[in-house]
């Protein structure tokens, strides 16, 4: 009988193995098929195989932010992540005292894909179109008027907001000719490199953009391709038909490295994994039930299990790194016990191996998704711990989270990864997690006195205070249980080094396919 059961497990292995392989060839025979037909000889090309496959690419609502990872569109300003601060890009300077009056001079010389010249009417068009198309730009940007005198925009905010400009780092703020004929699938953007062919769901072709401002690439071509599968990532590398793969299975990461001519890379980020709770589900609104959550979540188990050593326990939102990030005291509030305590103070009792309020068992319909291969193994382990306290979590899969967590509230918890400081401050991910009318406020979060503090941080200049107040607000959400946090991951990015040359893991995972970038 244990035979048979270990013969039948070999199969089973053996068969889901080969579907993951034929999925690969068929990956790579387009790729390959893509390269044959477009290369000329000797000219240089990149394949590049990203997690997260998209259907759009309109710069201006897609959360997948493809356009501007793949060269194709720009922003005014960008992150520059060794200081923490904003450097110029489209717009040369800046200015904006009194946090309300902005006046953005744009460099001349650049021009859209299609040639026409990028000039403050251009650019206005632009954001008007992303402020039309998007309410979570109108709520971060805040802009009440744009007006355009040549190169230069004038710019009034509907308050004082000192952080506007940070805003500008968003790619959803993409810069692109507003008159093109079809965004969705061919936006027109100033970046080195010009859309060639699009296949939704499956990759782009990109090709130099001669007259780029910042200098042309010396790379002919790219493509840009998507597999939400880890393992065929890795594989896809392995077999040499990709260049550049983002985020490789973590459990090959030991036999890529022993490859001749295999770089491995691991980045901190701004990034972390958290478990997003539903503020408006009944059991969740007891502040004892989200901490007994939060107390079953085993932080340095899922760290070193699951992403074998590649990130680090999180306590809160903002990594330890990160100048505005509370210390927070080594907490003992953790394990099986401490979460069995706090469901006793909520009114549960563990009976017939449930653990049960009213007759009833305490269940949670846990989100996850395959994009980020790590976060379906968290929810795995976290669905194992709860059982054992006869808490019963239903998994289920989705495939956009934003767009599901937005639009449908039948759930409880949800493994979700953000990143909490991509302009380099705490504010963004603070207004879009936690504010009314943040973009990202899934768990329904409606908690005045935290508004408050978020408010007066928007409105607050000297970056002494606004770290003060950023960690005010940790402290409420760490306090008050909103979420949890489970670990801040490593960006880990595997190429062929015998290949490519001047690649750059970056910390706010923007900016991917440059001008530099280029082949040996």
């Amino acid at each position: 009988m244990n035979l048979a059961r270990s013969k039948n497990r070999y199969i089973s292995k053996f068969l889901c193995n080969m579907i993951v392989v034929l999925a690969v060839v068929s990956l790579l025979a387009a790729c390959t098929d893509t390269v044959d037909n477009d290369k000329e000889e000797g000219s240089k090309h990149i394949n590049f195989l990203y997690n997260f496959s998209t259907n759009s690419l309109d710069p201006h609502v897609d959360s997948s932010y493809v356009p501007l990872r793949a060269g194709i569109t720009e922003t005014l300003v960008k992150l520059d992540e060794e200081n923490l601060t904003i450097a110029p890009w489209l717009a040369k300077d800046w200015s904006g005292e009194d946090g309300i009056h902005w006046t953005i001079n744009l460099r001349k010389g650049i021009t859209f894909h299609n040639g026409k010249e990028m000039d403050a009417d251009a650019v206005k068009a632009s954001l008007e179109r992303a402020l039309q198309e998007s309410v979570a730009i109108q709520n971060a940007l805040k802009i009440d008027t744009i007006e355009a005198d040549g190169y230069t925009l004038h710019i009034t905010t509907k308050q004082p907001f000192p952080e506007f400009v940070s805003e500008l780092v968003n790619p959803n703020v993409s810069i692109i000719d507003v008159t093109a004929d079809d965004i969705v699938n061919h936006p027109v953007g100033t970046g080195p490199f010009t859309l060639k062919s699009f296949e939704p769901g499956s990759k782009l072709e990109l090709k130099r953009y001669d007259e780029y401002w910042d200098g042309p690439s010396n790379l002919d071509s790219v493509t840009f391709s998507f597999n939400e599968d880890a393992n065929a990532r890795t594989l896809a590398l392995k077999s040499g038909q990709v260049d550049i793969v983002y985020r490789p299975e973590v459990e090959s990461l030991e036999s890529l490295e022993t490859q001749d001519g295999m770089k491995v890379e691991a980045t901190e980020t701004f990034r972390v994994h958290q478990m997003t709770m539903n503020m408006e589900r009944k059991s969740l609104q007891d502040v004892n039930v989200r901490r007994a959550v939060d107390a079953l979540i085993d932080r340095q188990k899922i760290v070193d299990t699951v992403l074998l050593g590649y990130a680090e326990p999180a306590e809160g939102p903002f990594a330890p790194s990160l100048p505005f990030a509370p210390s927070y005291e080594k907490s003992e509030k953790t394990g099986k016990k401490i979460a069995v305590n706090y469901l006793e103070e909520a009114g549960y009792t563990f009976k017939d191996g449930k653990m049960q309020k009213d007759g009833e068992q305490l269940s949670f319909t846990l989100l996850t998704y395959s994009s980020r291969a790590d976060l379906p193994l968290i929810a795995q382990v976290f669905q194992s711990d709860a059982k054992q306290i006869g808490i019963n979590v239903e998994l289920r899969q989705i495939d956009t989270p934003e767009e599901y967590m937005a639009s449908n509230r039948d759930w409880d918890l949800a493994t979700y990864s953000n990143l909490t400081a991509p302009r380099g401050d705490a504010g963004y991910y603070l207004n879009a997690t936690y504010h009314p009318t943040g973009a990202l406020n899934f768990s329904g979060a409606y908690e005045p006195e935290l508004t408050e503090i978020i408010d007066k941080l928007n409105q607050t200049v000297s970056q002494e205070e606004r770290a003060v107040l950023a960690e005010q607000a940790a402290d409420y959400v760490h306090e008050n249980v909103i979420n949890s946090f489970v670990l801040h991951p490593s960006t880990i990015v595997a190429y062929n080094e015998n290949k490519v040359t001047n690649w750059v893991t970056t910390r706010s995972e923007y900016y991917m396919i440059t001008n530099k970038l280029d082949v040996k």
